[in-house]
């Protein structure tokens, strides 16, 4: 590798780390917003997505630029392949956090619906992991990544618990229709964070190891990583 590349490689490479830092705090504070109800925070989120957005862009076109000055392969190939995709799986996770901010900005102008939903523990799991698909990423462990992949069914049966927990307040409130969806669309908001953090694990996977694990089913044990 010249030291051109690496200087671009490197630079790169705190962009995305930013962006992604970027991400995880709209999550953050989104979800904030839509537990304590604070409007001023859910509109703190949903101002920021503009420059996201633009993030993005640069990324992308410092990518474009890298692939066609440089011609790099090997890993370094597919590292810029994989900044490509993750830059986009953080795009539309920070769409994500938009969306759930405007529908914490709904709700707490309407009186609080009385049901047990769990989006603390939800969005928990969901934000540990992004997190953690980030630290794969700097760390290049797939071991990681993997564990990332195998957490995202506990995000998905947490949302198919909500969704029966509206329908079931829906069917004996039914003047509260609009309220139950728009806590629904938070949960499903959310799951798609989960979604999103889960690409991002199969894009370390794929940067590091050549192989793309995306669609195949997750096997993940101790068992297997042979501890």
């Amino acid at each position: 590798m010249t030291a051109h590349l690496r200087r671009e490689i490197d630079n790169l490479k705190k962009k995305i780390l930013f962006m992604g830092a970027e991400v995880e705090d709209s999550v953050r504070k989104a979800v904030d917003s839509l537990i304590r109800r604070d409007t001023q925070l859910a509109e703190a989120v949903i101002t920021s997505d503009e420059e996201m957005d633009q993030l993005e862009v640069e990324i992308e076109e410092e990518c474009l630029k890298i692939l066609a000055l440089h011609q790099p392969v090997a890993v370094d190939l597919r590292y810029v392949v994989a900044v490509l995709k993750i830059n986009s799986d953080l795009e539309r996770i920070g769409d994500m956090a938009v969306n759930i901010a405007e529908r914490a900005t709904y709700l707490s102008t309407h009186p609080p619906i009385d049901l047990p939903l769990d989006f603390k523990g939800m969005a928990e799991k969901a934000q540990l992991m992004l997190k953690e698909s980030l630290d794969a990423l700097v760390e290049s462990d797939t071991h990681l990544a993997r564990q990332v992949r195998a957490s995202d069914d506990e995000v998905d049966q947490i949302h198919a618990h909500m969704y029966r927990l509206v329908e079931d307040y829906i069917r004996d409130h039914p003047d509260r229709i609009a309220q139950a969806m728009h806590l629904l669309s938070a949960s499903r908001h959310l799951e798609r964070v989960a979604d999103g953090a889960t690409n991002i694990a199969e894009d370390v996977i794929y940067m590091v190891e050549g192989e793309i694990v995306r669609h195949q089913p997750e096997v993940f044990s101790d068992e297997a990583e042979g501890s």
